[in-house]
């Protein structure tokens, strides 16, 4: 879009929310000015406007947490920018991924979900083994116990796909992913890596679909 349609206040700044790739949590809330935004845009690395020093910065420049700018896309009314961005490390000057992480609310019947989530709460099965949890029993009895479960898991999946059975497909297909996730826990694969390899294939798969077009 034309940058002219973009609604810098009276400081002549704006907004930007950054939001993580992977995750998609919100790394920091910073604010641009236009020399900043067109950096941003020419050198694909986000570039800010630091209200305190008055001066224009590039995250990383001093930290090496450089984060490469997937999009940039403005709100409805062209007055706030959510900018998602790869990054190569922490977003918050404090070392944490993101600049929130204090606490205000939390509903006690609605919760947040995310495959980022359940591998934290994985890994937390495995440092401290708690009895009674089924995670920390096959954690216990080691990887041959992980893949046989996984083998197992995966032939359901067969099964309930085979008969047609939808809700059944989907609940057998949530053991699996969990299973899966147990495994990649035990082995040290993040979601991250997995969601690198599924973006390159997505790349390798663009790229193959034009040249059968060509």
């Amino acid at each position: 879009m034309d940058l002219d349609r973009l609604k810098f206040d009276q400081n002549g700044l704006i907004p930007a929310i950054v939001v993580d790739e992977v995750t998609k949590d919100v790394l920091t809330l910073a604010y641009m000015n236009r020399e900043s935004l067109e950096i941003s845009l020419r050198e694909g690395t986000t570039c800010f406007y630091s209200r305190s020093r008055q001066t224009l910065w590039r995250k990383g420049e001093t930290s090496g947490n450089i984060q490469h700018i997937v999009s940039i896309t403005a709100d409805c009314d062209c007055d706030a920018l959510k900018i998602v961005v790869k990054k190569d490390g922490p977003a918050c000057h404090t070392g944490s991924d993101s600049c929130f992480f204090h606490p205000v609310y939390r509903s006690d019947s609605l919760s947040e979900f995310s495959l980022e989530r359940l591998y934290a709460l994985l890994q937390g099965r495995k440092e401290e083994m708690p009895e009674g949890s089924y995670t920390s029993y096959l954690f216990a009895k080691g990887l041959d116990k992980i893949l046989k479960k996984v083998g197992e898991e995966s032939t359901e999946v067969i099964v309930a796909g085979k008969g047609g059975d939808k809700a059944e497909t989907v609940y057998e297909i949530a053991d699996l992913a969990y299973h899966v996730m147990v495994l990649m826990v035990e082995m040290g694969i993040s979601v991250e890596d997995i969601h690198r390899e599924l973006a390159s294939r997505h790349v390798i798969d663009h790229k193959i679909k034009q040249e059968k077009m060509v």
